[in-house]
């Protein structure tokens, strides 16, 4: 079965009621968080009631978490509670490295193998711009065991930069972050994996949401993080292809089809060449078809 990964809705992991509401709702992957959303205290009855959240669930496939990063030690405690029910992926913060997925990936096979799982069923999306060590390993993740799609964020990096703003007066990203961006979205194409764009703090603002999401599909990004189910819908309709573009993907695999060996071809006024056969089989490809 194919996962859409066009909105993936973070819930606190110690909320049963906004762990359902993400379950529930109609993005594609409800992220239930064992990290930053938990205060240390409450994190070992958050383990349980995710763990009981999932094992309700029949859709698994699309209920992953956001377990604790590697360097807390943390980690394992999180696998060790919830891996028995099944998750659909895990979701790492503070990747710094194809490595980290590679350390993951043994944690899941083990768990795995315990809980009576298939091998290799537990999918990874790793969080990779989070520190300044990991804004130089972007690059790196080739081939990373279990890897299916890479995202990015500002608030941990600006808190280890000490940086008191993120944006302008504009509401753009300053130079570091428009580059962690950039970095996430050449690091995952590079590793053919989904680049995720990061959430939108202003939930309540979803004209704006809309915007920045249709600004980053045509960048190249596949999907965005979300806070507040109000925002799924708005990235959903961001993230799949309108009627025009899927009629006119159709017409440039149709053209190329119809005139095997070109190289070159017009349509609508336009030169295409094999780039933009690529890109509208993808697009395709996005759409089912």
């Amino acid at each position: 079965m194919t996962l859409r990964m066009r909105s993936w809705l973070f819930a606190p992991g110690d909320s049963e009621k906004k762990m359902t509401k993400a379950a529930d709702s109609a993005a594609d992957i409800a992220l239930l968080d064992l990290e930053d959303s938990v205060a240390p205290e409450n994190k070992p009855a958050a383990r349980e009631l995710v763990r009981d959240m999932i094992a309700s669930r029949e859709d698994k496939a699309r209920i992953w978490v956001r377990v604790n990063p590697l360097s807390g030690g943390e980690t394992e405690r999180d696998l060790d509670a919830i891996m028995s029910a099944g998750p659909g992926g895990i979701f790492l913060p503070k990747a710094e490295g194809g490595h980290d997925v590679a350390t993951l990936d043994a944690m899941l096979s083990e768990r795995e193998a315990k809980a009576g799982l298939k091998p290799g069923s537990t999918r990874v999306a790793a969080l990779v711009t989070e520190t300044a060590a990991a804004m130089f390993t972007t690059g790196t993740y080739d081939g990373a065991p279990r890897l299916v799609a890479m995202s990015w964020g500002a608030e941990d990096l600006s808190s280890e930069l000490g940086a008191q703003e993120q944006r302008g007066a504009d509401g753009e990203y300053s130079h570091v972050y428009e580059m962690a961006r950039s970095l996430c979205l050449l690091g995952a194409v590079k590793a053919q994996v989904a680049p995720i764009e990061t959430v939108q703090p202003e939930f309540r603002d979803l004209d704006a949401l809309r915007a920045r999401a249709l600004k980053v599909r045509r960048q190249g990004f596949r999907g965005m993080l979300a806070i507040h189910p109000a925002q799924i819908e708005p990235i959903n309709s961001a993230f799949t292809p309108s009627e025009d573009e899927l009629a006119h993907a159709r017409a440039v695999v149709q053209l190329f089809a119809d005139n095997p060996g070109a190289g070159t071809l017009a349509l609508d006024g336009n030169m295409l060449d094999r780039p933009h056969l690529a890109l509208a089989q993808r697009i395709l490809a996005e759409a089912g078809e």
